[in-house]
């Protein structure tokens, strides 16, 4: 079955999401709309025929697409998703679902009262090394779940390929917390349920413009302490970024790395997992695609709904205003 979709938003991840629909197939791309004539020529370079429509919510309502996928800042989140759920469309959305909890949480109200499948993009969803800490746990293999530490560093930010999207940079949609840490803050919600914040506090430039540039929590899931510590600045080089998602258990630590990378250990060092993957992250494309796809035609997936995008949310914002 050929997915039909329309595209809100050519920025960053609208492009990736091009790249990768066109390389693994399964959709077609009927429409696309964005404010930028720069980000659709942009976008035309990837798929030459992207028919760019003049009206956002006319393409919404266009009964040839079956999936409305939202890829602008989300600020602007709330607005097509909400024509998207009157039109009676499948959305696909990228997260954070927003910044405001109170429109937010109208959101998710309106969606599940509507019934419209829905899914938003947190990429550890699809991830292999996620399936593989589920199996550990799962198994027995890692034991008792002691504590989780979420160690997050850019030397950069926004990093190189951000750039473009010069929103991230600023405090009132942007940053790293909102940006990538709200994958993790998913993550340790899939895994162990819902969480709260026990303490927090986060750091921003005098500018009263720029986002933030350290952010430090204590956190609790389901009565596992979780610890997150994040910041940006550094020497500018790529390389040294730090990425990690570690569960000490009480008998083996589990972290996944790098984003899509996983090892182990039980105290003799580090076993590397996902060996038989050659490329993680493009393996994880494609399966977030399958998932996608499962999405629309109501079948089981493990793409997160809205509510766990809100619960994220509330996490986030916590931090950011704590």
């Amino acid at each position: 079955m050929t997915c039909t979709v329309a595209f809100v938003g050519l920025g960053v991840m609208g492009q990736r999401m091009l790249s990768n629909m066109k390389k693994y197939g399964g959709y077609n791309i009927v429409e696309a709309w964005d404010p930028s004539d720069d980000a659709c020529q942009e976008a035309r370079k990837i798929l030459p025929e992207l028919v760019i429509a003049d009206d956002p919510f006319k393409m919404i309502d266009d009964p040839a697409t079956d999936l409305i996928y939202i890829a602008c800042p989300p600020t602007h989140h709330k607005p097509y998703a909400m024509a998207a759920i009157r039109a009676g469309k499948v959305i696909y959305c990228e997260k954070p679902l927003g910044i405001d909890l109170a429109e937010s949480r109208e959101l998710v109200e309106a969606v599940e009262a509507a019934g419209n499948r829905h899914c938003v993009n947190f990429s550890l969803a699809s991830a292999a090394a996620v399936k593989g800490i589920e199996d550990g746990l799962s198994s027995g293999e890692i034991g008792d779940v002691k504590a989780v530490d979420i160690h997050l560093h850019f030397s950069k930010w926004p990093r190189d390929w951000q750039v473009p999207a010069a929103w991230l940079s600023e405090r009132h949609e942007g940053g790293f917390v909102r940006e990538t840490f709200s994958h993790y803050a998913y993550l340790a919600h899939r895994l162990f349920g819902s969480g709260s914040i026990e303490n927090a506090f986060s750091r921003y430039p005098d500018d009263g413009i720029s986002a933030e540039f350290q952010a430090i929590a204590a956190l609790d899931y389901a009565g596992i302490p979780v610890s997150f510590i994040g910041g940006t600045g550094g020497i500018g080089a790529s390389g040294a970024d730090k990425i990690e998602f570690t569960v000490w258990g009480s008998k083996a630590v589990f972290r996944l790395y790098d984003w899509n990378r996983l090892r182990s250990s039980t105290g003799e060092g580090w076993t590397e997992r996902l060996t038989e993957i050659a490329d993680p992250r493009e393996e994880g494309y494609r399966r977030t695609l399958e998932n996608v796809s499962a999405v629309v035609r109501g079948e089981a997936h493990t793409m997160p709904n809205f509510r766990d995008a809100l619960q994220v949310q509330e996490i986030v914002e916590g931090i950011l205003k704590g």
